[in-house]
């Protein structure tokens, strides 16, 4: 169905990946998975281009998972795509009355006619039969691809909720948490522009290059765009095996070596942070085992410290053997939302989230990624995302923590403005138009 064409990597420029990325602007549907050479566990591309969707599959209703499982069985090859936070309502039965100015589709697909693979010797192209004969000539046009200069505008953020809204809903929050209802969960807001015009490619671009975050996405399908720096995996299958990686606890870098060491310390130490991370894990493992084989699921890593351009994180890593006769989508829905984005008990954190929460969270919280026609497949987490409607002029960005019990919503306010802002000067660094 495929032609696969390989070419040693030595033979190209070290701007081969950017001129890759620019010359997939042509195109109506875009997907680009960029790991920036990093060495978390398990990393299969050093990047990946998909393009020029031959089918698709776009679906708002209650069997969003149904529909992708006959789409994925139907074409029987690579698809690439995104499921968002709001299948939610699909897995756990609950319903969602929030604002959505965003309009994405609930999970969205394609089979791409042209595919390109970057391993670490190697370059690889995958293209549909129909498209072969345009390898070479499409390769010859990425290495010819110009890298334009860009100029910067700027562009103000409106909060879905001032300091005061956030307080009083994070207090409301606490007391379920104090009754018992939940353990933990991920409280999210947003922050909006309405009728604005940006560069997407230029500002993934910028945004990329800051963060260089090891599940860094750019997707862009029809007027959709999401600019992702995502450093958390959802869920990865190899064959049999299933590896999920959830992010609790984050650090910032220091200044020099001395206080960039001790903030790690400190992170590696923190109670909090420790707890939290455990939590998720708990939930993870037992999300894992609803499709795994007997006494299969182990904890491979658990608090381990990463260190990214801009941050360190703690990350645990947790896998299974999962069972023969589970599909892709009834795997992916047997763990989704990831724990990460919600809390523990999940349900209960769901509703929680929803109840408290006034906008649709949409593709944030949710994931983007691939499936292989081998049934494999990896899915990032969308978090430190700007998501763009082109048609509407609406761009929007949402952050949120970890409440628990021993949160104080006043720092956790602060603590989502640090991570706006952090998305407010990539945007006002490259909002451009390109020279």
């Amino acid at each position: 169905m495929r032609t696969v064409k390989t070419f040693q990597k030595k033979h190209f420029s070290g701007d081969f990946k950017q001129k890759l990325f620019h010359w997939g602007k042509q195109f109506e549907e875009a997907i680009y998975l960029d790991s920036n050479d990093s060495e978390h566990l398990y990393q299969s591309y050093g990047a990946m281009l998909a393009v020029e969707a031959f089918t698709a599959i776009k679906s708002d209703d209650d069997k969003a998972f149904e529909r992708l499982d006959e789409y994925q069985s139907n074409t029987r090859d690579w698809l690439f795509g995104y499921l968002s936070y709001d299948l939610k309502n699909d897995t756990e039965s609950i319903s969602s009355k929030n604002e959505d100015h965003l309009q994405f589709p609930e999970l969205y697909f394609i089979q791409p006619k042209k595919i390109w693979l970057l391993k670490k010797d190697q370059i690889e192209a995958h293209y549909l039969k129909m498209v072969d004969d345009q390898i070479d000539t499409d390769l010859e046009s990425i290495l010819r691809t110009d890298l334009h200069n860009t100029t910067s505008q700027a562009i103000r953020f409106t909060p879905g909720w001032d300091k005061e809204e956030y307080v009083a809903k994070a207090k409301q929050v606490l007391a379920h948490i104090q009754r018992g209802d939940i353990y933990e969960v991920n409280f999210c807001q947003e922050f909006f522009v309405k009728n604005t015009e940006i560069q997407p490619h230029a500002t993934f671009d910028h945004l990329n290059s800051v963060s260089k975050a090891p599940f860094s996405c750019f997707l862009k399908l029809e007027q959709y765009f999401a600019l992702c720096a995502s450093p958390e995996r959802f869920l990865k299958k190899e064959n049999q095996k299933l590896i999920s990686q959830p992010i609790k606890g984050t650090a910032r870098r220091g200044a020099n070596p001395a206080e960039d060491e001790q903030l790690k310390q400190n992170l590696q130490n923190d109670p909090k942070e420790i707890s939290e991370n455990i939590m998720i894990v708990d939930l993870v493992r037992n999300d894992l085992s609803k499709t795994a084989e007997k006494s299969s699921v182990k904890v491979e890593e658990l608090c381990e410290i990463y260190s990214y351009e801009q941050v360190h994180q703690m990350v645990s890593t947790i896998t299974s053997k999962v069972r023969i006769d589970y599909s892709v989508a009834e795997i992916l829905k047997s763990l989704f939302p990831m724990g990460s984005m919600t809390g523990a008990p999940k349900c209960s954190a769901l509703e929680i989230a929803e109840t408290y929460e006034s906008t649709k969270r949409g593709l944030y919280s949710g994931a983007i990624g691939y499936i292989t026609p081998e049934n494999d497949f990896d899915f990032n987490v969308v978090i430190r995302s700007l998501l763009y409607n082109s048609e509407k002029k609406y761009l929007s960005y949402m952050v949120g923590s970890a409440l628990t019990s021993l949160a104080k919503p006043e720092q956790e306010y602060e603590e989502c403005l640090i991570k706006g802002k952090a998305l407010q000067y990539v945007v006002n660094a490259s909002n451009v138009t390109e020279e």
